[in-house]
């Protein structure tokens, strides 16, 4: 029998190879649960760092109809910054030509961006900067979806300025970061980080 595999096209790491590896590496950690639910079945496991939002697209909607024209049992996941408020459903929201022939449980949005997720666990945050981070600067929000993407990633940068490790910078501290916020506190203020730990977990529990 085939070995079913796990794949999560991911935006974000940048051009290169190497800081799309380190962001590999961090958000592999960030889904420690639902890579151990894969691990348990002796899946394998895929999460591919793609650089730019449209290679993201480009890849998974190459390998996502590959495996449904095959039909096979592989579980193919898109996940991509929103960007912006979120209304409708995920494949709506992108309105990319072809995602129309994609199930919505197979896309999946960081709403509205990376760093809304990061600044849902402050105590992560003050841990990993230390001395003279502006713990006020973050967004008190209890639905941190509804802070704009500027708006976090500023709120970010406002809070890190006066730390040794200096202003916040993506490529240099978000992979270190999502190793060490608590999914759990993400999921409380974030609708779509729940719904895609939801989703992967029924998806793989299923099969």
């Amino acid at each position: 029998m085939r070995t079913v595999t796990v794949a999560i096209f991911m935006e974000g790491g940048g051009p290169g190879k190497n800081t799309q590896a380190r962001l590999r590496i961090g958000m592999d950690k960030y889904l420690t649960t639902i890579k151990n639910a894969v691990r348990e079945k002796s899946w394998k496991w895929n999460l591919i760092c793609c650089g730019g939002r449209d290679n993201a697209i480009s890849k998974f909607r190459k390998v996502h109809a590959k495996a449904h024209a095959k039909g096979v049992q592989d579980i193919v996941v898109l996940l991509v910054d929103s960007e912006k408020t979120v209304n409708t459903s995920p494949c709506a929201h992108l309105n990319r030509r072809d995602l129309n022939v994609v199930d919505d449980d197979s896309v999946h949005l960081m709403v509205q961006v990376m760093e809304t997720w990061i600044i849902a666990d402050r105590n992560a945050l003050i841990t990993y900067y230390g001395q003279h981070f502006r713990a006020d600067a973050i967004p008190s929000h209890h639905d941190l979806e509804e802070v704009g993407k500027g708006d976090a990633e500023d709120a970010l940068k406002r809070a890190t300025e006066r730390t040794t490790k200096g202003r916040y910078q993506k490529i240099q501290h978000a992979a270190d970061l999502l190793a060490r916020i608590d999914p759990a506190k993400v999921r409380e203020r974030c609708y779509h980080c729940a719904r895609l730990f939801d989703t992967l977990g029924a998806a793989i529990a299923a099969r």
